[in-house]
Order: C-alpha cells, then sequence, then structure tokens
C-alpha cells in the first residue's frame, strides 16, 4: 500500500511541476530573435515576438546605423557591430534608423 501512496504522490507532483511550468511569465521562456543591417535596409521582422523576447540587431552595412522606436528602445550600432534589447510591451512598434529614415520596420509583439 505504501508503494501505491508514493506513486500517486510522485504522480501529483509531475502533474503539479508541469503545470508550474506551464504558468511561468514569458520572461521565463523568452526567445531570442536577430534582424540583419544590410545594403542600407533592416531584414525581416521575425514572426512570433513577445514580451520579454530579445531581438539581437547586426548592422552588416557600411555604415551606422541605429534601430530606434520611440520610447520603446534606441540601439546605436557601428559597422559591423551588434546589440540588442529586451521587448518590454506588446503591440505595433514601428522603428526606423535615425540616420537614414528611408529604413523601417515594424515589430509585432503579443504579450
Amino acid at each position: 500500500m505504501a508503494k501505491a501512496g508514493q506513486t500517486r504522490r510522485a504522480v501529483l507532483l509531475t502533474a503539479a511541476a508541469s503545470a508550474a511550468a506551464a504558468a511561468l511569465p514569458a520572461a521565463a521562456r523568452a526567445r531570442t530573435h536577430t534582424i540583419v543591417m544590410e545594403k542600407m535596409r533592416f531584414g525581416a521582422s521575425p514572426a512570433g515576438l513577445r514580451v520579454g523576447d530579445t531581438v539581437v540587431w547586426v548592422n552588416r552595412d557600411l555604415f551606422r546605423h541605429t534601430a530606434t522606436a520611440r520610447n520603446q528602445f534606441d540601439v546605436d550600432l557601428a559597422p559591423g557591430a551588434s546589440g540588442r534589447t529586451v521587448l518590454r510591451a506588446a503591440g505595433t512598434i514601428p522603428y526606423i534608423c535615425r540616420f537614414h529614415p528611408g529604413m523601417t520596420g515594424v515589430l509585432t509583439v503579443a504579450r
């Protein structure tokens, strides 16, 4: 009988741990996405962005660029450099390069 009780307890603990892991905040499951700046444009914005995810910006151009979104982030990169930002808010976030206003992009971030 003791083994049945121990088995039941182990099953319940496993189920509780699985439920707790599923309930972890998005930051605990955060992913990293990369956007490349090349040929005077931003690469495609990644799909599936969520609050807490990190975007790595990579400047493969010969010119200094920024990834700038009002009240969200401002990453300034020399040629060949990379930088990162953590997404803190859900929504549609347009961004530009402050030095080259024709360089634009949009991030769509879910909770």
